[in-house]
This record gives C-alpha cells, structure tokens and sequence, in this order.
C-alpha cells in the first residue's frame, strides 16, 4: 500500500473482462482505462461531465474516450488514483490492431500540432459573427420595418446566431485556447448572452452525444420517438410490439413540417428552461434572460417589446431549419442500434459521415461537414481537421471501415431517405 492510502500498481488484483462487465449498474460502475479499473460508483455523482457520462461508459473500456475528451490528463488523473481498485487480465489487455494504429494515430496528429488552434482563424470567427449581428440590426435601423428591411435583417441575423452556434460548439470542446477557464467563459458568452440557450446544457446533452453517438437509450440527440423512428432495429422492434401513436410510415413527409422548423424555437425554448430550474442553476438562467433583454434593447425602437419577441421567434424559426439539417445530415442516416460494447474508432465511423469540403460547405456547417474527425478527435480545432482527413482514410481502409463522404445534397436528402425506410420498416412489423 502507498502512502497516499492507493494500493501500489503490483498489489492490485487481477480481473477478467467476465467479471468488469457485471459491474455496470446504477449502484455498481466500473470503468477500465489504459488496462487499469476504477470504481466509479459514488464519484460519478461529482463528474464534470455528469453522472450518465460514466454511467453509459460502465462495464466497458473507456481509455479512448477518456483521452478523446480529456486535453489537461495530468491534472484528470489525480482524481483517478484514489478510484483504482484493479487491474484487467494481462491476456485480456492486448490491443486490437485497429485501436493500436489509431492510437498511433493520434500521436501522430499531436505531433503534427494538429490539437493547436489558429489565433487569426478564431479571430475572424467571432469577428463575422459580431459583423453579421451588427449588419442585421443596422439594416433595421437605417431601412426601418418595411418586410424587405425586416426580411434581410433576419437572414444576417440568422446567419450571426447559426455561426455563434458552430463557434460555441468549439470552445465547448475546450478545442480554442489551451485553458479550459478561457474556453468556458466564451462558451458561456456565445450560447447564453449571445444565443440565449445554456452552456450547461449543451455540454449535459453534447458529451453524451460525443460518447456514445447513435446509441438508443444513450445518445439523447436520437430520442426522437415521440415523431420519429430512425434507424433499422427501434421501428422492428415499435411495429412488432405495436408501439406509437404517429403514422410512422409518412415520417418522411411530415419531418418537414415538425423537426426543422420547431426544434430551436419550440421545443429548446421549453427544454433548456426547464433543465436549468430543475438543477438549480440560477446564475445561467440569468445570462439567458440578458440575452432576452439585449434583443428587446436592440429592437424595441422599431418593433416595441412584443415585436421584439416576434422577430426574435422568426430568426430562430429560420435558424432551426438550418441547425437541424446541417446536424442530422451526418447522422440519421447512419447506424442506430443499442451500445454493442465497440472499439471508439469502430463506434464513431457507423454513427457518423462526412460531407465534401468546399468554401461554402466548411462556412456552411461550422466545419461540421469532417464529422468522421471530428467525433475521433473531438478537441481538435476545427481548421485542422482536414488535414487529419487523409490519416484517418489510411486508416480505415487498412482496416475495412466504411469512410463514408456524400455531397451536400446527397448527405440532406439521406435525412429523408433513411426516415422513408424506417417508416416502412415500423409499417411492416407492426401489420405483420
């Protein structure tokens, strides 16, 4: 024994992967990294990420998520020590060659300082958004509020609210500046003063995402079945069991008047609210209110309060529709099946696909469109995740994996091809 209390490396004992996967349940977690076990029980109450994060991860090996999230693993680890209880079977610890050239991999693109962002492409990110925000509300104040003036305003200030949402998402992937302090308080200031959303939130529902993409029960961006069966195995298992109440084989035709243009406006306007007063965090629900004030500040001279709030809906009416087809496009029409215990290189490819890089398309989806990167490096700035792109092909062909890259079009109306076939499935099963 140390004299910290931390059983010394050679007096832990030995366990097999039989014995690790009993341990994942609510009131018994286990998790494995870097050939190492840690009881994670209690302390997954206290985790940055959240309870669930662990939780979802329990019984498994999590060494490459862990490293995919965790930039600072120095300062991470020191929570780890007291929580190590074992040590996975010699036999049982041998890498794949897959996770052995992808974490090979992954030097490599540290190496290259590919995890380094570029101050200069940053900088011109928030400096085009604040453009974008100022143009929408100089155009109302010089034209006034004829429905062109209002009509063109509202597109600069769609365009200001979806590129301050592809920004956040970077510094809430802590990818930006090298301190995380730094890259929260910009996250902060881009989702819930700039965007009115929370930054709590997002992270609550984006590494839940981000750990297990695609995966029913725990991916909460795929519980779309109150509307929308997706995948191959839910709508099989809904038909067969006679489960739900919407007319699941015309989902490809009603998506167009539920998921794009309500999601942001309707249902996040309700969800974020409540997420936040249900944990009690007051200090952001105060910075989403500021947001609310600085429109009303902004527009009241033309529009009144009530306008205010009107023109307010109708940006982030305009918004959903772009916000969700860029998002889905990579992943509804992929893989969705329950966690099959999966290597992370494996997982992340069937969740996920890229679209072709252009101009427009990297501007268009906040670089969303290297998704396939993006999901195996998640921290990585998202300038660089192109040069990764020719790595992560070698990669995959080496070992058989579909690197999957569609045109912009194509990768859109997969969206509604993928829900077509998935509603026919439902249809099948449930009149079988």
């Amino acid at each position: 024994m140390c004299k910290s209390g931390i059983p010394s490396n050679d007096t832990l004992p030995i366990y097999s992967w039989a014995e690790i996967r009993k341990h994942a349940s609510k009131s018994d977690r286990w998790i494995v990294i870097e050939g190492y076990i840690y009881d994670v029980t209690t302390w997954s109450k206290r985790h940055p990420g959240g309870e669930r994060m662990l939780a979802n991860q329990a019984g498994q090996d999590s060494t490459d998520a862990w490293v995919a999230f965790h930039n600072d693993k120095k300062s991470v680890s020191k929570y780890l020590g007291p929580l190590r209880i074992g040590k996975v079977r010699e036999d049982e610890n041998k890498e794949s060659e897959l996770i052995k050239d992808f974490r090979e991999l992954r030097q490599t693109v540290e190496e290259m300082g590919l995890f380094k962002a570029s101050v200069p492409f940053f900088s011109f990110i928030m400096f085009h958004i604040l453009l974008l925000e100022f143009l929408g509300w100089i155009t109302v104040y010089y034209f006034g509020t004829s429905w062109t003036s209002l009509l063109i305003a509202s597109l600069f200030l769609v365009s200001a609210q979806a590129q301050a949402g592809w920004a956040q998402h970077d510094y809430g992937h802590l990818s930006v500046f090298a301190s995380s302090k730094i890259n929260h308080t910009i996250h902060i200031f881009l989702l819930n003063f700039f965007k009115g959303v929370s930054s709590s939130w997002w992270n609550y529902r984006h590494y839940l995402h981000h750990a297990k993409p695609n995966m029913i029960r725990k991916d909460p961006d795929i519980r779309l079945d109150m509307f929308f069966l997706i995948g191959k195995v839910l709508p099989v298992e809904w038909g067969k069991k006679k489960k739900g109440f919407m007319p699941y084989e015309y989902q490809h035709k009603y998506w167009f008047m539920v998921m794009p243009p309500l999601l942001l406006p309707l249902y996040f306007n309700y969800e974020v609210p409540y997420f936040l007063w249900s944990r009690k965090l007051y200090g952001e629900i105060f910075w989403m209110v500021t947001f609310f004030i600085r429109y009303i500040v902004m527009f009241y001279p033309f529009l009144g309060v009530g306008g205010s709030l009107l023109f307010y809906l109708w940006v982030r009416f305009l918004e959903s529709h772009w916000f969700v087809w860029t998002t889905q496009m990579s992943h509804i029409p992929m893989d969705v099946n329950y966690d099959q215990d999966e290597d992370w290189v494996t997982s992340q490819l069937k969740a996920t696909c890229n679209v072709e890089q252009s101009l427009f398309n990297d501007w268009f989806s906040g670089h969303l469109n290297f998704q396939i990167e993006h999901h195996l490096f998640p921290t990585m700035p998202r300038n660089n995740l192109h040069k990764a792109t020719p790595l992560v092909k070698s990669l995959c062909k080496k070992h058989g994996l579909n690197y999957q890259c569609k045109s912009l079009y194509r990768a859109l109306s997969d969206i509604v091809q993928s829900l077509k076939e998935s509603g026919e499935m439902w249809y099948e099963a449930y009149h079988m």
